[in-house]
C-alpha cells in the first residue's frame, strides 16, 4: 500500500517525505532497518534513537530534535500508536467470523444473531441472547440467561453467568449456598480475554458496560458492576457487589473488597487491596491497604 492511500485513512498533523513509497510491512522500531517499505512507531522515550534510523518511515509524535534523513519518511501525529495500529488493519485486515460451530452446544431458546460466531465446544445455555458480530471463544460456558450486546469479544475457556461465591451458615452451623435468580449484562463493545470468570448477581444483574475490557484470568463477583470504558487487567478481582465508574484503570493483581465504590477516572494500583469506597474523581490507590497518593 502506497503511503498516500495509508495517510488518507489515518489522523496526522504532518508528513515528510515520499508519499509514493510503498509499505509491505510493519515492525517493531529499529534504527538499524534497512528496508525502506518497513512502516515503524516510535514513543517519546525512544524518540532520541530515530536520529540513527537511516531508511523506513516512521510514525511519531514529534520530530523536535530528530535529523531529518531524505531516505526516511516521517508522519507526526497526536497519537502515534493508535495510528500505527490503524496502519496495521490496513495491511492486515481481519475476515469476519460468524456461524456456530458444529462442536458447539446451543439451547434452542437461547437467541443468537445470524451474524455471531460461537466457537468449538463452547456451550450456550437456555434462555441467553448474543447479539450482532459479537463472538464467543473456544471452549467458553454462557450460563442461563446471560445477555450479550452487540460486537463484543469473549475468549477462550471462559465462564460467565456462573453461580457466585455465596454461603450462608443453616441451624446446624453449615454452610448453605445461596439461591442465585439473577444474571449477567454484558453491554456493546465489551472484551473479555481467556480463563475469566463473570459470575451471575444473586438478584438483579452483573454488569458490564459499554467497551470496557477485562483481560485474562479475573474474577469478577456476583452483583459486580464495570463502568464504561474501564480496564480490568489480569489476575484482578472485583468482589460482589462493588461499582467500578467509568474510565478507570484497575492494575494488575488488584483487589476490590465487596460493596466498595470506584468513582470514575480513579487508577487501581498494581496489587492494591481496595477496603474503602475511593470518592475522590481521578484519585490513584495504592498499597495494603490501598491509600490515596494523588497528593503526592
Amino acid at each position: 500500500m502506497k503511503l498516500n492511500d495509508i495517510l488518507s485513512k489515518i489522523d496526522y498533523n504532518r508528513f515528510i517525505g515520499n508519499k509514493e513509497t510503498v509499505i509491505t510491512n510493519v515492525a517493531i522500531f529499529d534504527e538499524s532497518n534497512d528496508d525502506n517499505s518497513i512502516l515503524m512507531w516510535v514513543n517519546a522515550k525512544n524518540l532520541s534513537r530515530a536520529n540513527q534510523l537511516n531508511i523506513g518511515t516512521l510514525i511519531c509524535e514529534t520530530i523536535e530534535g530528530i535529523e531529518i534523513k531524505p531516505t526516511c519518511n516521517y508522519i507526526v501525529c497526536d497519537k502515534p500508536r493508535m495510528n500505527f495500529n490503524k496502519v496495521i488493519g490496513l495491511l492486515f485486515p481481519k475476515s469476519a467470523i460468524q456461524g456456530i460451530s458444529a462442536h458447539a452446544s446451543c439451547d434452542p431458546s437461547a437467541v443468537i444473531s445470524s451474524s455471531a460466531y460461537i466457537g468449538d465446544f463452547a456451550v450456550i445455555e437456555a434462555n441467553c441472547r448474543i447479539g450482532n458480530n459479537s463472538q464467543i471463544g473456544h471452549n467458553t460456558v454462557i450460563k442461563e440467561g446471560t445477555v450479550i450486546g452487540n460486537d463484543v469479544i469473549i475468549g477462550s475457556n471462559n465462564v460467565i453467568g456462573g453461580i457466585g461465591f455465596g454461603y450462608e451458615k443453616d441451624i446446624d452451623g453449615h454452610y448453605v449456598q445461596i439461591n442465585h435468580i439473577g444474571n449477567v449484562k454484558i453491554e456493546d463493545g465489551v472484551e473479555i480475554g481467556n480463563n475469566t470468570c463473570v459470575d451471575r448477581a444473586v438478584m438483579g444483574s452483573t454488569l458490564l458496560k459499554k467497551n470496557c475490557k477485562i483481560d485474562n484470568l479475573v474474577h469478577i463477583a456476583h452483583g459486580a458492576v464495570i463502568g464504561e470504558n474501564s480496564l480490568v487487567i489480569a489476575h484482578a478481582m472485583i468482589a460482589g457487589s462493588s461499582v467500578v465508574g467509568n474510565n478507570v484503570w484497575v492494575a494488575p493483581g488488584a483487589h476490590i473488597l465487596n460493596k466498595i465504590s470506584i468513582s470514575d477516572n480513579t487508577t487501581i494500583g498494581m496489587g492494591a487491596v481496595v477496603l474503602k469506597s475511593v470518592i475522590t474523581e481521578g484519585d490513584i490507590m495504592v498499597g495494603n491497604p490501598a491509600k490515596s497518593i494523588k497528593k503526592n
